[in-house]
């Protein structure tokens, strides 16, 4: 873009002309968003699963399969939004590095894009990522940079960022505004689409989790806008203060731990977590969530991520509620990623033992309901 501007200098005034988009650099950007666009296009949308339940119960439960993403996780819509966010804002220019706070699947998914579009990518992570995650950082190109308190990581990528003269994409504040949450094939127009032609097509309830929030933002927000009466709820993990906040209304509550189920809670509010639209949240237990992940293999056959585990137990339990109540209607919630990048941990006896976590009692709880219908207790 050419800018006109007028200084007086000496009495008189003279325009100086300032050239803020070169031609190489805007022939770059038109690449590089053709490019991110066109792998939104290359791609069909992901599936959407029944989860088995007696038909008689009235209530059908559905999971959205976004593990199916190029990049394995519900992540890659938000790394593509950020991406075209940031280059469209002219942040993301040629041969800048790109760096990212996470706890390890945005990261995944963002160095894909950035290879993609061929500039450097930096992951500011907690130690205790999984390897698993580390290492798929590192196949797409990116590096991954490790801070021993979680709670510090959102100020290493800001100063690493101006160490370096690198974009700090910040996913924590901008997962809310970069995605078209109105439509344009955002994750909850996709989910009203395919239930179409289902018994219960307009849901009840949609259970989602919150890492940056940006998620439950955006299904809260096209809710209200298409005038749907399907609720919002958001299961959050121990050890994050999510809950705590919205049920306080308290912006400034914090967690002094870091959340034990990778890509979900947090320890302060993050700016993308649109508590006002949220109309339900639930405290799980994370013995709950490894107990609804191994139960979600043993019914479909599919290994999944903790935070899958977290969103299926408030599910199961908000499904209970109707089948008590003899209210007919779905629920939906999400397969955020697979569960190959947690073979050390959820799916581990001994990490379970380590973190004293005892998933019997749950364990138990799901495989009641399911053949009774009835939530014990």
């Amino acid at each position: 873009m050419r800018k006109h501007e007028e200084r007086r200098v000496t009495g008189t005034v003279r325009t100086i002309d300032v050239d803020r988009g070169d031609a190489a650099y805007r022939s770059w950007l038109k690449e590089a968003v053709r490019k991110v666009q066109a792998d939104a296009n290359r791609s069909a949308d992901t599936h959407l699963l029944r989860f088995p339940l007696p038909g008689e119960w009235g209530v059908d439960l559905y999971l959205k399969d976004e593990s199916t993403h190029p990049t394995g996780s519900l992540k890659h819509r938000l790394a593509r939004s950020l991406f075209l966010y940031g280059l469209c804002n002219g942040w993301i220019r040629p041969e800048v590095s790109v760096i990212e706070a996470s706890s390890g699947s945005t990261a995944i998914s963002e160095a894909y894009f950035a290879q993609l579009i061929g500039v450097p990518f930096v992951a500011v992570m907690p130690r205790t990522t999984s390897r698993e995650k580390c290492r798929l950082i590192e196949f797409h190109g990116g590096r991954c940079h490790f801070v021993d308190d979680p709670r510090t990581m959102y100020a290493e990528a800001a100063a690493l960022a101006e160490r370096s003269g690198g974009h700090y994409i910040d996913q924590f504040t901008y997962a809310e505004r970069a995605t078209d949450w109105r439509g344009n094939n955002n994750i909850a127009e996709a989910i009203y689409s395919q239930l179409r032609l289902e018994r219960h097509p307009e849901p009840a309830w949609i259970v989602a989790t919150a890492g940056t929030g940006g998620t439950s933002a955006t299904i809260a927000r096209y809710t209200r806008y298409m005038q749907y009466d399907t609720r919002v709820c958001v299961a959050d993990p121990e050890n994050s203060c999510f809950f705590e906040g919205w049920r306080d209304n308290d912006p400034d509550a914090t967690s002094e731990r870091g959340s034990r189920i990778e890509g979900i809670g947090r320890p302060r509010m993050e700016p993308s977590f649109l508590a006002a639209a949220i109309d339900r949240m639930m405290k799980v237990p994370d013995a709950a969530t490894v107990a609804a992940v191994r139960a979600l293999e043993t019914v479909l056959g599919r290994k999944a991520g903790g935070s899958t585990g977290t969103g299926l137990w408030s599910a199961l339990k908000i499904v209970a509620e109707m089948v008590a109540e003899g209210r007919a209607g779905s629920v939906v919630t999400l397969i955020c990623d697979p569960g190959d990048r947690y073979l050390d941990k959820y799916y581990s006896d001994a990490w379970l033992a380590a973190e004293g976590l005892d998933i019997q009692p749950y364990a138990m709880a799901i495989d009641a309901f399911l053949s009774t219908g009835r939530w014990p207790g």
